[in-house]
């Protein structure tokens, strides 16, 4: 690196910005409107807001503006995710409606994998009970 380049961009910036995270999370919830076990767990008059604050936490994680903490604190996602029933199959739902739309944004191969990557970890670290759906 020489005096005139500037910092490497982030991973946030590398896959497009905002544009890239609004169009992944609003394919991703395509899928978990039609999805029978997914669904209750969004506030039907509230998608807009859902969409919103996934948009908002994976641009910060990924580099972009730090406006979800600024807005909502700290993420404390376990927290956040308690109240719902998260079993391996809710796991499992969401992670193929997450897939889809990785996919559909045809990103570089290591860009997908490392997007890929975190969403995998950061769903099986949201099950929060081995219970089948109630």
């Amino acid at each position: 690196m020489t005096a005139t380049d500037g910092p490497a961009p982030t991973f946030y910036e590398q896959v497009g910005g905002h544009e890239t995270f609004e169009r992944l999370v609003r394919r991703f919830y395509e899928g978990v409107a039609a999805d029978p076990v997914l669904t209750p767990m969004y506030p039907e008059d509230d998608m807009e807001g859902a969409i919103w604050r996934l948009t908002a936490f994976l641009e910060q994680y990924w580099g972009g503006p730090g406006t979800y903490s600024e807005q909502r604190g700290h993420p404390r996602l376990r927290m956040r995710h308690n109240p719902f029933h998260i079993n391996p199959d809710a796991r499992d739902r969401w992670l193929g409606h997450m897939r889809a739309a990785v996919q559909s944004l045809a990103l570089p191969p290591l860009l997908e994998a490392t997007l890929w990557d975190y969403l995998e970890r950061a769903a099986f670290a949201m099950v929060n009970t081995f219970e089948e759906t109630p």
